[in-house]
Formats: C-alpha cells, structure tokens, sequence
C-alpha cells in the first residue's frame, strides 16, 4: 500500500467539497479594510510588514470600482484603549488608541463618512457592532481585505461566515506573514470559508451585474 503523508491527508480531507461557487451581487455586499494601520505598515511601527504595502494600490483600485457601484466601505482598525489590555499578555503593546501608531496609513484612499470601526481583537465582528452595521445597510455578502491574511482577515473571515455572510478574498489584497501562511490560508479559506478571487474579476463580475439593474 502507498504511503499517505501528512500533506495528502490534509488534501483529502479539504478536497471534500461540491465546487459551488458564490455569485457575487454589489447590491448586496460591502467591502471590509483590515488593519492598514501605520503600526503594521509604516517604518517605526511597532510590529511592521513592509511586505504588506503591495496591496495598498490592489484595495485603492477595488474601492474606487465598489463605490462606483454604490457598495459600503468599512474600516476594521485595530485599537486598544488601555495599555493592560489581555491580547498585550501574547503580543507586544500596539495601536493604542489615539495614537499615530493605531491611524489608518495616508495612502490609504478614505473617502469622507466611511465607517471606521475600532477593534481589541483579531476578529472586525468580536466585540464590535460591525454585524449589526451590516445588517441594517441589508449587506449579505462581504469582501475581506487588508492585513494580515493569516491573523485579522482570516478571523474576521471566519466570524463573517459563521455569521451567514457570504465572503470574497481578493487573493491580490491581502498580505500574510510569509508565502508559506499566505498560501495556506487562502486555501483554508476557499475550501471552507468563502471564496478567493482577484479583484479585477470580481470587479468585472460586480460592474456587469450593476449594468444589468433597471436604472
């Protein structure tokens, strides 16, 4: 008998899927930004990925398109109103509110009265009025950008889904701590969360539908 490895068990296993794959309807959907903090993503910071800033001009092209398409924007920013906070017991102190650390970076493309909601853990959803936000604008699908991949997007992924929203990953706008979680991430994702997509065809996908709704 061949051997199975820990690699061929772990496929086996995810493979287990029908293919189905969400329609994505603008009419419905808002696009979630995770953590474009300067913390995370301007030297000085106190936990930097500069690797991270590449999708910095992907999320300012998908936000341009999705508010041409009437879609809402939400700002996921990590924040922490004290400096005994419990996350501060596994992580260095970061993003204390008030802070240049905890501001969203300046090439980031924020339009005015965009939503910007503080969050104390790695989730958008946990301990915040997100889903209720969400819920009253009559958003059914999400779509999770930002950093990073294997940490904030994916948690916040995660609570969308069990939450019964629909969610899209822009594979392009989204940055993890190494290749390795990248990869391993967005599979996770795809085969058991929602969706990973790029952007430019979930946009084209988005534009044709909003073209095909009586004006």
């Amino acid at each position: 008998m061949e051997m199975i490895g820990p690699d061929d068990v772990v496929s086996a296993f995810s493979e287990r899927r029908t293919g189905q794959r969400l329609r994505f309807d603008p009419s419905r959907a808002a696009i979630l930004v995770v953590d474009m903090l300067n913390e995370f993503l301007e030297p000085g910071g106190e936990m930097v990925l500069l690797e991270g800033r590449r999708v910095i001009e992907p999320i300012n092209r998908l936000l341009a398109a999705s508010r041409e398409m009437g879609m809402r924007v939400v700002w996921l920013c990590d924040e922490h109103p004290i400096p005994e906070d419990r996350e501060f017991k596994k992580r260095v102190p970061h993003c204390i509110g008030g802070t240049w650390n905890a501001a969203i970076i300046e090439a980031m493309d924020v339009a005015p009265n965009e939503l910007r909601i503080a969050k104390r853990r790695y989730s958008g959803f946990f301990g915040t009025d997100l889903d209720l936000r969400l819920r009253e604008w009559g958003v059914q699908q999400v779509v999770v950008t930002g950093v990073v991949t294997n940490i904030c997007v994916r948690s916040t992924v995660h609570d969308a889904y069990f939450l019964g929203y629909d969610v899209f990953v822009p594979e392009d706008c989204v940055s993890a701590t190494s290749d390795r979680e990248q990869a391993s991430t967005l599979y996770d994702i795809d085969t058991h969360f929602g969706d990973v997509v790029r952007s430019e065809k979930l946009m084209a996908v988005g534009t044709k539908a909003s073209a095909a709704v009586p004006r």
